[in-house]
């Protein structure tokens, strides 16, 4: 009887990668706080941090701030726009070195990947050696650096490899992963956020370990399917598979806010931000989309999801924005503060079959 070999996978994530991007364009960068994002005009600009480097992130700025509040936090920050036509070249040239390496490959947005490296490596001394070689690969080619995590699936590998950053090598064998999760606070876990954490903090769950010795009835009780989700998760399980993108059916992105917020303004400006980030992976795969989804959870995680199908095939960000915000303002209360917000696009057509079609 064949055994199947236990898999080794790869989670890659590059290091503050839009400033990283702009301080290798900017060398007069290197050592400033840099914050990508909206023009903070002297503290009274609209808009948010698209993302900021560790220089910055000492004074307590993070993504989907406010960029006013970033100007008050740092205003000797290097204030740089967004140039998504620059990062997604840059990412296409990293996620191609990624691929090489890779039996299976799943990009995971502009700047993570996922790489199942099973049949590559014979154990985690190669698998070690193989992320340091990719590693040096992406420096010498984008002089850009990226942490890497190594476990036995992708949600121990997704944790490693925030574990070291920047520039972190990260592995965790598949008997060890329950102890190195052990540790580390219940937010590190996918499902957990912070009303979810306080929740379990009531319960007398701080950590992942607390978490993985809890009474898993008890969690299925309280949190329903996610409470047992969570506790696999605890105790280092994870079955999902990497997988090779076929036929795209959506392209989304979504934020949770640091607090959660009746600023209609701050919500709008995190919608504009999310519709540039999907539509930058619209255009790098050539596509066109009819159908815009938005996503709003309440304070006490009521979840509401609204569509609108357009009269037309369109890749313009503007026609995504105004559509975005139309279908957001229908969940706009006075009294009602929002968690998290999310935008889809989905009815796709390639971009060779559109212009048979125009």
């Amino acid at each position: 009887m064949m055994i199947e070999k236990k898999r080794i996978i790869f989670h890659v994530d590059m290091d503050q990668f839009f400033a990283a991007v702009e301080e290798r364009v900017h060398p007069e960068y290197k050592g400033k706080p840099v914050i990508v994002g909206a023009d903070p005009k002297k503290g009274k600009g609209r808009g948010v941090v698209s993302t900021c480097n560790y220089e910055a992130r000492k004074f307590g700025v993070r993504s989907g701030m406010p960029i006013s509040k970033a100007w008050k936090l740092c205003p000797e920050a290097v204030y740089s726009p967004v140039n998504y036509e620059l990062y997604t070249k840059v990412s296409e040239e990293i996620m191609n070195i990624l691929r090489k390496y890779a039996d299976k490959f799943e990009c995971w947005g502009i700047d993570e990947a996922f790489l199942d490296v099973t049949s590559k490596v014979k154990d985690y001394a190669e698998a070690e050696a193989l992320a340091r070689q990719i590693k040096k690969e992406i420096y010498e080619k984008e002089r850009l650096t990226c942490s890497i995590g190594v476990g036995p699936n992708k949600l121990v590998a997704k944790i490693a490899s925030d574990f070291q950053k920047p520039d972190g090598l990260t592995v965790v064998r598949e008997e060890n992963a329950e102890k190195f999760l052990a540790p580390l606070p219940v937010r590190k876990l996918l499902w957990v956020g912070r009303k979810t954490e306080q929740k379990l903090k009531t319960m007398g769950i701080k950590t992942i370990g607390d978490l993985a010795h809890f009474d898993p009835t008890v969690l299925s009780e309280k949190f329903g399917v996610v409470g047992t989700q969570m506790y696999l998760m605890a105790r280092g399980i994870d079955r999902s598979e990497v997988e090779e993108r076929g036929e795209v059916k959506s392209i989304s992105r979504e934020t949770t806010f640091e607090e959660d917020t009746l600023d209609f303004g701050l919500v709008l400006d995190n919608a504009d931000r999310l519709s540039e980030e999907v539509l930058k992976d619209v255009l790098r795969q050539n596509l066109y989309f009819k159908t815009v989804t938005v996503k709003v959870r309440y304070e006490n995680f009521e979840t509401h999801t609204h569509s609108k199908t357009l009269p037309f095939f369109t890749n313009r960000l503007q026609d995504l924005n105004r559509t975005a915000r139309e279908l957001l303002e229908a969940y706009f209360r006075p009294d009602r503060k929002i968690r998290l917000i999310g935008v889809r696009v989905s009815s796709f057509v390639s971009g060779e079959k559109q212009k048979t079609l125009a």
